[in-house]
């Protein structure tokens, strides 16, 4: 081998790509995985596109899933945050929507993952974008809800929040009016020591007491039985909702364009009932806060898109 005198040297050391977030698919393609390079890992099912799970950097989850969940496409998923659209709950009332199922289809519904996208200045987040039309609705469902729309629902990791972001256009020639929600099951550990901050003097629709119209008082809501209430924050969306445990704040929901919350947890009569709601005594590990827009009904022309979203900062 002949040695140059001018040859090149090494590097000291070779400039490497930033660690980037890993995304996989998995689970008979039913399921997508996404982790950062800090350890913090998020989980979604392609039926309902319904995140099952969200871990921390140290592998603790955020989201309670029952233990009898169905993960196989035959129902709507327990616990996690399953989608609602275009109806929430029920209604009879509503022409458009009375035939659906409870709260629709888009939860029932397997989305396509549309991909990742990642941020160039940062490894510290990830895009996961997912979608669902019309065209992809079973015969079925297209007969009890016949109109033409798209769904982009965008879900983001970040080193301290998670973002849920769900985008509704209409395509078809006929508007159509719907709601929308995002079902998040948080997990803690105690509920009778939980208290939700952010609705104070806000008006309610109280579900357990035959839909009564309520106020809530100037204290923060805590939990002494069973509770399904659809509040109307007064300070707006871009107030938080804080979730504390033990006096310790541990999640604040920020929304954007989704001016309800509902508050829900089934306590112990309401969770036996439920097949899929496992363990039983679940209830006291679990409460629902769900950023939506359901006290009325949102309208689309032809060509309109609405725009709601709910961003999770740990605490």
């Amino acid at each position: 081998m002949v040695d140059r005198p001018n040859k090149p040297s090494a590097l000291a050391a070779t400039p490497g790509l930033q660690p980037q977030a890993q995304v996989t698919i998995s689970h008979g393609n039913s399921r997508v995985s996404a982790s950062l390079p800090s350890g913090e890992s998020i989980e979604i099912l392609l039926y309902g596109a319904t995140v099952l799970s969200w871990k921390d950097a140290s592998g603790d989850e955020k989201l309670w899933l029952s233990e009898g969940a169905k993960l196989d496409g035959t129902k709507a998923v327990r616990g996690g945050i399953p989608l609602v659209f275009p109806v929430f709950g029920t209604a009879p009332d509503h022409e458009a929507t009375s035939k659906l199922p409870q709260h629709g289809f888009a939860r029932n519904s397997r989305w396509e993952f549309l991909g990742k996208s990642t941020s160039e200045s940062s490894s510290n987040s990830v895009k996961l974008d997912f979608g669902l039309s019309s065209e992809n609705l079973d015969e079925a469902a297209r007969q009890l809800w016949p109109y033409k729309f798209g769904l982009l629902y965008s879900v983001t990791l970040d080193r301290e929040s998670l973002k849920t972001a769900l985008v509704i256009t209409n395509e078809g020639d006929v508007p159509f009016e719907f709601q929308t929600l995002l079902h998040t099951y948080f997990r803690i550990k105690d509920i009778s020591s939980v208290q939700i901050a952010g609705l104070e003097d806000s008006p309610y629709v109280d579900k357990v007491d035959a839909a009564k119209a309520k106020t809530q008082s100037s204290d923060p809501v805590a939990f002494s039985g069973e509770t399904d209430r659809v509040y109307t924050p007064a300070k707006g969306p871009s107030h938080p909702v804080v979730i504390s445990e033990g006096g310790a704040a541990k999640f604040s929901i920020v929304r954007d364009n989704l001016d309800d919350v509902v508050v829900w947890n089934p306590w112990i009569d309401k969770a036996a009932g439920m097949g899929d709601f496992e363990p039983k005594d679940g209830w006291k590990n679990m409460v629902c806060a769900e950023a939506g827009a359901v006290s009325s009904w949102q309208k689309l022309e032809k060509g309109d898109a609405f725009e709601g979203a709910q961003t999770i900062y740990l605490k």
